[in-house]
């Protein structure tokens, strides 16, 4: 089989850069080792930023999202004092879509038989080969049978432990990692909302985060020590914590019911400072990881299939390949950004195992400021909405 351009992994990534590429006349097709009950299991992200909702717009797959999808125009930092409303639509004059990325997957996956995006599921043991040439190929076991696909392209769009960053020489690139001691603990339940907005709560007892699906789904998170597990949280538990961590106010307006999806979630930032190598494309989980404080991971990858669908048309469309050359160093500018806002939320608002009065002290003061100033307030808003491309 061959192919324009081989995407390796079905997540809104690659499915996002296969429609892109489909829409523009351009032949592509997704590689994806899950199967698509599996691939729509995964519970994940909520918060859309503008270039995400403007992506599927433009695809002309926005409909459900906008119907369903639930505007933001503000969240609330919380300090077991105040609330400090961020106020994204009043400093910006934007605001962000709660929206799960299950339902983005699904609109995705739904669309591409009609765009002609053909998508292979449970496809194993996937290995790239000759990356650096301009004729690269896939190989790969689907029923027990082994295929190639052959492409002048590939993306790849698999993940963090996906094979695509792999096939990087080792000598060329660096990987940038901090991993974070503590993880989140997060709960899935068919409650309606504690508040209307997001509130992200600094407590002596550790982080916790109110969000939400819809308004009948909440999504909630409190940090937890990696030591722990599952088993040390029975939903009771995790109940009355939520109640003390997001302060009384929200504690009052807690719904409590059993949990549809309980899980761990490590927390790290990584960035691989390169995103091309030869034939091969990085985007997503695959090239970056950030905390989810700052709702970007994503919202990220659309960036990047937003920066490297347009170079690969400009390839196919025109022979151009300035997009190519500079994709790598244009998603980068935006990803380390990112990255910055995601990990100055998370040290903000985590208590560290290892923080003395010092630092807490300079947690205190940097809210106060917050609180005080409308230009820190706006900062804030800017890098929440996200950032320009």
């Amino acid at each position: 089989m061959k192919t324009d351009v081989a995407i390796i992994g079905a997540g809104p990534a690659g499915l996002l850069l296969g429609h892109s590429l489909r829409k523009a006349g351009i032949n592509a097709v997704v590689l994806e080792h899950r199967s698509a009950e599996r691939v729509l299991s995964r519970i994940r992200a909520g918060i859309l930023e503008q270039v995400s909702v403007s992506l599927m717009d433009e695809l002309g797959l926005g409909e459900r999202m906008h119907a369903e999808g639930l505007p933001h125009d503000g969240f609330l930092l919380a300090d077991g004092e105040r609330n400090i409303r961020i106020d994204l639509k009043g400093l910006t004059g934007q605001s962000v879509m709660v929206y799960g990325q299950t339902e983005l997957t699904k609109d995705l996956m739904d669309a591409a038989p009609e765009r002609g995006l053909d998508i292979i599921y449970e496809a194993e043991g996937v290995e790239l080969h000759d990356v650096n040439s301009d004729s690269p190929y896939v190989t790969y076991t689907k029923g027990g049978k082994e295929e190639r696909l052959d492409a002048r392209f590939i993306a790849g769009c698999d993940g963090f432990h996906g094979p695509s960053r792999k096939a990087f020489p080792k000598d060329f690139g660096v990987e940038h990692e901090k991993v974070y001691p503590f993880g989140w603990l997060g709960i899935l339940a068919d409650v309606p909302p504690c508040n209307e907005e997001l509130i992200y709560a600094s407590h002596e007892n550790g982080f916790a985060l109110a969000s939400m699906r819809s308004k009948t789904r909440s999504r909630y998170y409190i940090q937890i020590p990696l030591t722990e597990t599952l088993e040390d949280w029975p939903d009771d538990k995790l109940w009355d914590e939520l109640a003390v961590r997001l302060g009384p106010e929200a504690a009052a307006n807690i719904t409590r019911g059993p949990a549809i999806e309980k899980s761990i979630a490590p927390l790290r930032s990584f960035v691989f400072d390169q995103l091309r190598y030869g034939s091969l494309f990085l985007a997503g989980d695959a090239a970056h990881v950030v905390p989810p404080t700052g709702a970007k991971g994503l919202n990220l990858a659309s960036s990047d299939v937003a920066y490297l669908s347009r170079a690969l048309i400009q390839h196919f469309k025109n022979g151009d390949d300035s997009g190519i050359d500079s994709y790598s160093e244009t998603a980068l500018a935006r990803i380390w950004k990112s990255e910055r806002f995601s990990w100055s939320l998370t040290m903000l608002m985590h208590r560290f195992p290892d923080a003395g009065g010092f630092d807490r002290r300079m947690q205190v003061a940097e809210l106060d400021y917050i609180a005080q100033s409308k230009a820190a307030q706006t900062s804030i808003a800017e890098n929440y909405i996200g950032l320009p491309l």
